[in-house]
């Protein structure tokens, strides 16, 4: 994955002269288009551009380590947001759960490692697909909320406990975690959230999306 290439794409993505630039970029036209969607998805993003790509690259360095050092009988999820790194899924022993955490703890760029391994059997692909099934109608009942932006919340789900994540107000990140604590299927929320002021809110919003001083709360 050439992910210099892919980030200067999507850099060129977020200026407002990308209109009158895409003939001189015909040579890469792939890429850019393939980027469009990425770039438009981070204009909406409360994360910095270079927060979202890096998000991108720490998951996929993440999984590679994963599979170099684990086998089947370990089901490791990596989940990046805004360089914090969330595990879940199971692992054999205690062991492989603290090499785990050590190794994605050393990918650059990682800022903190919120570890919810647990210890047992890999879980079944039909618990899997019943997880999918919860995030997505865990997402669309976002959508017809109202009261905050879908996507401004990660919703991983994992043997029916919900985990979100996300730059959100106190007020944003309760009412998305009752709508995950009344949705079918889940049996607990675990909010890992990093929260900010309505005024930062507004500012990230605008476009001003310095949020380096946020640290994440785990309930």
């Amino acid at each position: 994955m050439n992910v210099p290439m892919l980030s200067g794409c999507r850099a060129l993505l977020l200026g407002a002269a990308l209109a009158a630039s895409i003939p001189l970029l015909q040579g890469c036209f792939p890429i850019v288009a393939a980027g469009i969607g990425a770039g438009a998805v981070m204009i909406a993003d409360r994360r910095t551009s270079g927060a979202y790509v890096d998000d991108e690259s720490i998951e996929l360095k993440a999984f590679n380590l994963m599979r170099q050092h684990f086998g089947a009988l370990n089901h490791i999820n990596i989940t990046s947001y805004n360089r914090n790194v969330l595990l879940t899924g199971e692992v054999q022993n205690e062991n492989v759960r603290e090499q785990a955490q050590r190794l994605v703890s050393g990918i650059a760029n990682v800022r903190a490692v919120i570890n919810e391994l647990t210890i047992g059997p890999a879980s079944p692909m039909s618990a899997r697909g019943n997880d999918t099934l919860i995030t997505s109608n865990i997402k669309t009942r976002f959508l017809g909320n109202g009261k905050f932006a879908a996507n401004h919340i990660k919703v991983v789900t994992e043997a029916n406990a919900v985990f979100l994540l996300g730059l959100v107000t106190r007020a944003e990140g309760d009412e998305a975690a009752e709508i995950a604590r009344t949705s079918k299927g889940v049996s607990k929320v675990i909010k890992v959230f990093e929260y900010i002021s309505e005024g930062d809110a507004r500012t990230l919003d605008g476009g001003n999306r310095d949020t380096s001083h946020t640290q994440p709360e785990v309930h």
